[in-house]
């Protein structure tokens, strides 16, 4: 009977998720196995189901719309257009900052990330002795993204338990 439960907007949910570009390269997975296999194994990070809100922004509009009317244990696959996930390439973001209003003393290196005075995490696109250029984009703007998802779990609000 549970398991004939859908995902509704407000429901408290627990998926596992595979995300790749177009291209297949895997950027962000929550099963172990599945980040050891790509390369992206990470000792720091905890490999476990992601948990949100159904429809409260919590994560990109694209997990939002497609988990609707989701069963627990089913699997799907969904592609998110850029709109939908983290927004269009723009290129207004990348800026020419000197090195002094970044606090640096030395050049950062083309192709690193590094924190803003202000603690955003930003990549170097390129670097003189007095300035660097700085993409302010999430590193997944402009890309369409394929989420393999399932639902592991839909957790029930403490307002239905009672």
């Amino acid at each position: 009977m549970e398991n004939s439960r859908t995902v509704k907007k407000g429901d408290y949910l627990l998926i596992d998720y595979t995300g790749k570009l177009e291209d297949g390269t895997i950027f962000d997975t929550t099963l172990k196995e599945k980040a050891r296999e790509a390369g992206i194994y990470s000792e720091e990070k905890e490999y476990r189901p992601l948990f949100f809100r159904a429809d409260a922004r919590q994560v990109v509009k694209g997990i939002d719309a497609g988990v609707l009317g989701m069963r627990e244990g089913e699997e799907k696959t969904l592609k998110i257009a850029p709109e939908d996930a983290y927004g269009e390439y723009k290129d207004y973001m990348v800026q020419k900052i000197p090195l002094a209003r970044l606090e640096l003393e030395e050049p950062p290196e083309a192709g690193k990330k590094i924190i803003t005075p202000g603690g955003r995490e930003v990549k170097v696109l390129d670097s003189t002795e007095t300035y660097a250029t700085l993409d302010f984009n999430h590193e997944l703007a402009g890309k369409t993204l394929i989420l393999e998802i399932k639902l592991v779990s839909i957790i029930a609000q403490p307002s239905n338990l009672t």
